[in-house]
């Protein structure tokens, strides 16, 4: 379990690598952190390059959670899982994340 936790915050600081592109997509109130693990755009439809940075960043996310879940012993899901807990811990005023029920809030 200590494994995850080291797992998920090398995780949150590689979020950072593209989080120029991530913060202003959150404070524009594009996108959010969606209860999978992952990110996702808050209103429908998003435009061309919001669908891109999503898949951007999820498709890097899905990689970690996977590496995460092959050292630890948990399935890629209960490490998405928690990178959202922990994400939603994070996330600034004013930006959304989904509940457990997955309507969008704003914090």
């Amino acid at each position: 379990m200590k494994q995850i936790f080291a797992a998920i915050g090398l995780l949150l600081l590689l979020q950072n690598a593209w989080a120029i592109d991530i913060r202003d997509a959150k404070a524009q109130g594009l996108i959010g952190e969606a209860n999978t693990g992952y990110i996702a755009a808050v209103r429908s439809p998003a435009s061309a390059e919001v669908r891109a940075l999503i898949a951007n960043v999820n498709a890097k996310r899905k990689a970690q959670f996977s590496q995460t879940a092959k050292k630890t012993g948990a399935t890629p899901t209960q490490v998405a899982y928690r990178f959202y807990e922990l994400a939603v811990q994070k996330t600034a005023p004013g930006h959304y994340y989904q509940d457990a029920s997955g309507q969008w809030k704003k914090k």
